[in-house]
């Protein structure tokens, strides 16, 4: 009975949410497809062309990807730095490193901060990009 838990949070949970995302994903493609062809059929005098642009997804624009990877950068690598300050005076403050008040925070706050590093890098160099593109 034990081992049911681990078994279903570790496995039947994460397949149970990815099977639901693309379920629903699935589910508006063919809501669109549906309404496409119902106007079609129709044939009301309705410019397929505009509809279909109408129907898609919107796309972010890379100004917007930029801004987003910005955005979690910034957030990871606080938060990184947060936690490694936390483990760090805990440390000070007399814990011994092998202690979780140590090593819980300084291992979260090095991945997330190596996270949000990586966020920041990607910023930058694409950012130098897209503003060589646009001069261009």
């Amino acid at each position: 009975m034990e081992i049911l838990v681990p078994i279903f949070v570790c496995v039947v949970l994460p397949v149970s949410i990815v099977a639901i995302y693309y379920g629903a994903s699935i589910n508006s493609e063919d809501k669109r497809a549906k309404v496409l062809i119902k106007a079609i059929e129709s044939n009301s005098g309705i410019d397929a062309d505009k509809l279909v642009q109408a129907l898609t997804k919107p796309r972010k624009t890379a100004r917007e990807i930029l801004n987003l990877r910005l955005l979690k950068g910034c957030i990871f690598t606080f938060i990184g730095l947060g936690l490694t300050i936390t483990g760090l005076l805990s440390w000070i403050d007399g814990s011994q490193f092998k202690e979780d008040p140590v090593t819980v925070p300084m291992l979260l706050g090095s991945a997330s901060l190596a996270v949000g590093l990586s966020y920041l890098i990607v910023y930058f160099v694409t950012r130098k990009q897209i503003n060589n593109s646009s001069r261009s």
